[in-house]
């Protein structure tokens, strides 16, 4: 009898950016902490193999501080396939963002207005107040301490970006900043996607055959139009529209102890089937341009390998090498989004 490989997964590994040059990206991302790590290549065929896309690539893996996760892989193609979400609404099916902790959002938010001035291409909301915790809790103004976060997006051709900022609380394994670093940000904290179902029958791919851990699943906190200015204005609701939130963590994080929270949050905006949602899934995969493919690093990957071809996943590729030689399969889970596995 053959014994089962151990297996683990951890947060997100890396959020993926489709590019033609990467020179400016790489100098972009700098400014928030991040330097040149790994270089790769992938011939076009093997490119096909793995990601679907008819066209040679050249990846960069971008690391941050001493973090295993929340990383980025700038993914130089040949040959992309389309522009990819650019600054697209925040409202549609295929949506992806990352978002990254601050600890100076207003200095971002100068950076912001400068690039307006200077007519650059960009869509942003102004940093906003978010109780985050207890939000039925009374607190007197002036009097006890307020607890919550200011949020602000960023959008760019190549970057879908929402930064925030802690006031009051901590949590000590959910992004570390480098305070080095020109905005003082975190590695990646959280990822997120936006779903329309209301079964939540596509949800159970994520823990029951990735393994994570499902740490928040409202069913009745929802955000609305009515109760929060961030979510009205990050994603474009409309008078009475409102979502629900469901939350993955890495397995170490914990469900009843919040300060345990770790960062690499996979993060799932859910809209009501009523609402009629746009679909950008073909503008938010390997080939396209801009944010457009998340990846989970797992030991034991070819368990995950046979637990995801037995599921109700799509278009499973085979396990290859990828541009950095790394064990890896492909394959487009049953809530339409594409990821890819790399071995640890």
């Amino acid at each position: 009898m053959t014994q089962e490989q151990p297996t683990s997964i951890a947060g997100i590994y890396e959020v993926c950016i489709g590019v033609r040059d990467p020179i400016p990206m790489i100098q972009y991302w700098e400014q928030f902490g991040y330097r040149i790590g790994r270089i790769g290549e992938l011939s076009a065929p093997e490119v096909n193999k793995l990601y679907g896309v008819n066209s040679s690539l050249r990846s960069i893996r971008l690391y941050h501080q001493d973090a295993d996760h929340g990383l980025i892989r700038l993914m130089v193609w040949e040959n992309p396939t389309n522009e990819g979400l650019q600054m697209g609404s925040m409202k549609v099916k295929g949506n992806r963002w990352a978002t990254t902790l601050t600890a100076d959002i207003l200095n971002i938010l100068n950076h912001v207005e400068e690039a307006v001035a200077a007519g650059l291409p960009v869509k942003y909301t102004n940093p906003l107040w978010e109780i985050i915790y207890k939000r039925e809790r009374e607190s007197r103004p002036f009097v006890d301490p307020t607890v919550g976060v200011r949020e602000m997006m960023l959008l760019q051709p190549l970057t879908r970006q929402v930064f925030f900022e802690r006031f009051n609380y901590t949590l000590p394994d959910y992004g570390k900043i480098n305070e080095s670093a020109m905005f003082k940000t975190s590695q990646i904290t959280h990822m997120g996607m936006v779903i329309q179902d209301g079964s939540k029958e596509t949800l159970r791919f994520y823990d029951e055959i990735l393994g994570l851990l499902r740490v928040r699943d409202d069913v009745e906190i929802k955000t609305t139009y009515e109760t929060s200015e961030a979510g009205r204005l990050i994603f474009d609701l409309q008078p009475k529209e409102g979502f629900l939130v469901t939350a993955f963590d890495d397995p170490r994080s914990s469900k009843s102890d919040f300060m345990a929270a770790r960062s690499g949050r996979l993060y799932i905006i859910r809209f009501p089937d009523s609402i009629n949602l746009a679909e950008r899934f073909d503008k938010a995969k390997p080939g396209c341009l801009g944010v457009s493919l998340y990846t989970y690093r797992a030991q034991g990957l070819e368990v995950y390998f046979n637990r995801v071809k037995a599921s109700a996943a799509e278009k499973v590729t085979e396990i290859i090498g990828n541009e950095f030689g790394e064990k890896s399969f492909s394959f487009v889970a049953p809530d339409g989004y594409f990821w890819s596995l790399v071995s640890d």
